[in-house]
């Protein structure tokens, strides 16, 4: 049996890795690059997801951002921290070791009896 030329090319497509194979998409004349629907839900894009765009010997690379969130503290945040540090430190305070009876001696052995 023989495909004709469009069968052959759909067929082809549905084998073919679209990450190595590669999607063309267009810049607008602001800039911006829409991403095909089949490859954000291939590599779990979502809206509003940061990437990171790099220039390679390959061309330009296109990778997922890793961000986290970050906190600025205020004065008066600190010194809750400080408060907070000064009350764990009176629960953790270190625990006096028990003294060694003074007669008796235990040797360390293998842990066998005789």
């Amino acid at each position: 049996m023989t495909l004709g030329p469009v069968a052959g090319l759909s067929r082809l497509q549905k084998f073919c890795n679209t990450v190595t194979v590669g999607i063309p998409v267009t810049i607008t004349s602001r800039g911006v690059v829409t991403l095909p629907a089949r490859l954000r839900r291939e590599l779990g894009l979502r809206a509003d997801d940061q990437l990171i765009a790099e220039v390679t010997p390959a061309g330009l690379l296109l990778r997922p951002a890793v961000t986290l969130p970050l906190e600025v503290y205020t004065a008066e945040r600190e010194r809750e921290f400080d408060e907070s540090e000064v009350d764990l430190a009176s629960v953790l305070k270190p625990r006096p070791r028990p003294r060694k009876s003074a007669g008796v001696s235990r040797k360390r052995g293998s842990g066998r009896s005789r």
